[in-house]
């Protein structure tokens, strides 16, 4: 069956670097705690994974910000660890301490098992894309995601998020073959599971490299750009007539962003320790840019968030041959007051447009 035509394609537009009439937005984890809507459609739902499992009610949490606020883009509700969780880790979202593996890899004997699961134990994620796609119907492109292999090897090897990340720095040093290996395999799990998500109707996909920046130099560019690189080389481009632009973010990797630049990505989020000038002038307009505002100015009153919205739109300065996304650095925390986020989309809306003036 086909899919709806898209109505508005800014996002689109802007990831490619061509014109357009304004600076588009949408906010990592807009479909989140945040929202009141999502807590009662997850306390419905009876757990994290009964809502992401479930078409119908990933579905409606993706929906749910786009009924609030004029955002340019919907992305799939879901994780990034359904990855590993389909590779038999057995995931749990506890409550008050976030996302845990019953089988976290930590011997080679627990390495040499890992295998590309079969796609199908993820069909919950490519039904949910095509609901949402149908729902959508065309009013802006569904973005699709996952996590790098690298910030996955981190959460499969630790067991859950990490302070300090002994474990998988451990590995990484002691025995560099086994994270290799582990890496290798998530990288060819993750070009199928975009591709999945494509196929299903995704109109843009992008790579959550959470972790990327807890690594010294010259270990990011072996163990993290390397295997994000061969999931961007591996990643249909073109589906349903369209080019499917392809965004990598790399939190805390702003000293890195010519070495990023080379993984082929149309768009590079940046986190909001950069400079949006400098790093537009680093780069020369080879990419277009995501982000890059401190979720934590949400707190600020409304004039604080109207005056950092025009802060970052003034850093990246008039488009040109440029293209440059609005969004936060990190996701949106669950305290943010929803009337907050209308101020920001229309302040991004309307300040933006003047720079994009022929």
């Amino acid at each position: 069956m086909s899919l709806p035509q898209l109505k508005n394609d800014i996002l689109l537009r802007s990831l490619l670097r061509e014109p357009v009439p304004y600076t588009p937005v949408w906010l990592m984890r807009q479909a989140g705690r945040y929202l009141p809507e999502y807590r009662a459609t997850r306390a419905e739902a009876g757990s994290f994974m009964g809502l992401a499992q479930n078409k119908e009610y990933a579905c409606e949490v993706t929906l749910q910000p786009l009924r609030r606020f004029d955002l340019d883009a919907a992305i799939l509700f879901s994780d990034i660890l359904t990855i590993p969780h389909a590779m038999g880790l057995g995931l749990d979202f506890v409550h008050g301490e976030g996302p845990q593996f019953a089988h976290p890899v930590r011997t080679e004997e627990d390495v040499k098992r890992l295998a590309v699961p079969d796609m199908e134990k993820l069909q919950y994620v490519f039904d949910a894309v095509n609901l949402i796609r149908r729902e959508l119907d065309g009013k802006v492109p569904l973005i699709g995601f996952a996590g790098s292999p690298w910030t996955i090897a981190c959460y499969m090897v630790e067991g859950q998020g990490s302070a300090d990340y002994r474990l998988i720095k451990g590995m990484m040093y002691g025995r560099p073959d086994l994270v290799h290996h582990i890496l290798e395999i998530n990288a060819q799990t993750t070009i199928q599971y975009l591709n999945e998500q494509i196929r299903a109707g995704a109109q843009a996909a992008m790579i959550f490299d959470s972790w990327g920046g807890v690594m010294a130099d010259s270990l990011f560019q072996e163990f993290s750009l390397r295997y994000t690189k061969k999931v961007v080389d591996g990643l249909i481009r073109e589906h349903d007539g369209r080019r499917v632009p392809v965004i990598v973010f790399t939190k805390g990797g702003g000293q890195w962003l010519e070495d990023i630049v080379q993984c082929g990505a149309d768009a590079v989020g940046v986190d909001w320790t950069v400079n949006l000038t400098k790093a537009r002038q680093r780069l020369q307009d080879q990419v277009a840019f995501q982000g890059n505002m401190d979720p934590m100015v949400m707190f600020g009153g409304e004039e604080a968030i109207r005056k950092e919205v025009r802060r970052v739109i003034d850093d990246f300065g008039p488009v040109g041959q440029g293209g440059h996304v609005f969004n936060f650095g990190h996701g949106i925390s669950r305290f943010t007051d929803p009337d907050m986020v209308k101020v920001l989309v229309d302040e991004v809306h309307s300040y933006s447009a003047q720079y994009h003036q022929a």
